[in-house]
């Protein structure tokens, strides 16, 4: 992050550490979700506790970083587009860990033959995060490949969706309840807001970048 945070180490280091905890939220979402379709429930139960202890984390880096950029007055032309990224990105983190809560409180049902599908878009959303993490870093560290990165956050978002409108087409073309159904377009579409977040946030970031290139 030399490019942009020369006046400061420590703030470096913790948007390092939020960025990290942000790509471990993912992974921990993506796991839960494994653990859940295979029944496993005390691993799902371990993951939720875990993913709702790293957005806490989140919150409070967050914060930290939020203070010292106004109360240090650094980055002050670029300030408010960090800041813009670490609330937009937070959003990303809130939604991992509600999704994954969700799941917990409602236990939704999900046939035999769905889990794979499920599994894929747990897959390609959380490869959404992960590129949409690799974007921000970029703009710290290397601007110019800022824009190779939020094409794989877009091509992965697209895949989210087409992956969700298969999964929704077997499920209203099966031989089972209305509420059922309906539950599970209900999941399937809040997985899919994870990767819809992680666009967004390089909505944002592509008019930052911009910005400095200015």
């Amino acid at each position: 992050m030399d490019l942009l945070l020369r006046r400061t180490r420590e703030l470096e280091l913790q948007i390092d550490e939020y960025l990290d905890i942000v790509v471990r939220g993912a992974l921990l979402f993506k796991e839960g979700m494994k653990y859940y379709l295979k029944g496993q429930h005390d691993q799902f139960e371990e993951h939720v506790v875990l993913i709702d202890q790293m957005e806490s984390r989140a919150d409070s880096l967050r914060r930290s970083i939020e203070t010292r950029l106004y109360l240090e007055t650094l980055i002050p032309e670029f300030r408010g587009d960090v800041l813009g990224l670490l609330e937009s990105s937070d959003k990303v983190m809130n939604r991992l860990t509600e999704t994954l809560t969700q799941f917990q409180v409602e236990t939704p049902e999900i046939l035999e033959d769905l889990k794979p599908m499920f599994m894929d878009l747990a897959d390609s959303t959380t490869a959404a995060v992960e590129s949409m993490v690799l974007a921000i870093r970029a703009y710290f560290r290397e601007l110019e490949k800022v824009r190779d990165h939020i094409n794989k956050v877009m091509f992965y978002e697209n895949e989210s969706d087409s992956i969700g409108d298969k999964i929704k087409r077997l499920v209203f073309s099966k031989d089972i309840d209305l509420s059922r159904k309906i539950h599970v377009r209900y999941f399937i579409y809040h997985i899919e807001e994870i990767a819809d977040e992680a666009e967004d946030v390089c909505d944002r970031l592509a008019i930052a970048a911009i910005k400095r290139h200015l």
